[in-house]
């Protein structure tokens, strides 16, 4: 029989909405807020939420002693970079006539969710969570709801930001956010790793390679039909 407990919940709920706010899985709530429907990625979340804190809960450390948490955070630095340049891309119109799949978007949030949650503080905080109360259903239903309510107040945000900012400076927002937060996940991993030096190398590196290819990509797009309009899409 599960066993529920209002304590677990509660501490569940409170340390995770209190360590999301200002954290860059909310800032990645906002930015796909203004590019996609907010209703699904708020699903995105919460099937990435319910994936990743289960997965924590169920294996434990086991995860980490297979495949190294610098391993994994570096990994998932490098793919918030990649998620940055993604942004500044023009979408292909799709025509009227062909059905698009409506698990695309689902999955395409859901998978960068999952992958930025790994490593981050909510997940550790949940694992704690988990092995402090012995209640690992109370623990994943508290800390999932807190993912919901912060990640929900950052997609508030990115709907908002939608209707007052003009479409091409919300992408490149977008994308020096994502640039960002990789940039820095990168260096907290490499930091203890390799030294100062070697670490400041590697994150100037990225930083050129990032915004030559930002500068790139942002010359290949066509001019943009209404500016002044963010059209999420469907």
């Amino acid at each position: 029989m599960i066993e529920l407990s209002l304590a677990a919940f509660s501490a569940a709920f409170l340390l995770v909405v209190l360590a999301e706010m200002g954290d860059k899985t909310q800032f990645v709530a906002m930015t796909f807020a203004t590019k996609f429907n907010p209703f699904k990625v708020l699903f995105a979340i919460f099937l990435a939420t319910i994936a990743n804190f289960a997965i924590v809960i169920v294996i434990g450390q086991l995860l980490t002693e297979i495949v190294p948490l610098d391993v994994i955070s570096l990994a998932a630095s490098i793919s918030f970079i990649g998620f940055g340049l993604w942004t500044l891309r023009e979408e292909k119109i799709v025509d009227k006539k062909t059905k698009v799949s409506r698990f695309g978007v689902v999955a395409t949030v859901a998978v960068a969710f999952f992958v930025a949650e790994f490593g981050d503080k909510t997940q550790l905080a949940t694992l704690s969570l988990a092995a402090q109360y012995h209640s690992p259903v109370s623990v994943l239903v508290g800390a999932t709801l807190a993912m919901l309510v912060a990640d929900g107040v950052g997609i508030v945000i990115g709907v908002i930001l939608c209707k007052r900012i003009p479409q091409h400076k919300l992408k490149w927002l977008s994308a020096v956010i994502f640039v960002l937060f990789g940039l820095v996940g990168v260096y907290e991993v490499l930091l203890g790793k390799v030294g100062v030096g070697y670490t400041v190398l590697v994150l100037g590196l990225l930083a050129t390679v990032s915004s030559v290819l930002m500068f790139i990509i942002s010359k290949e797009q066509k001019p943009i039909e209404d500016p002044k309009i963010c059209k999420p899409q469907p």
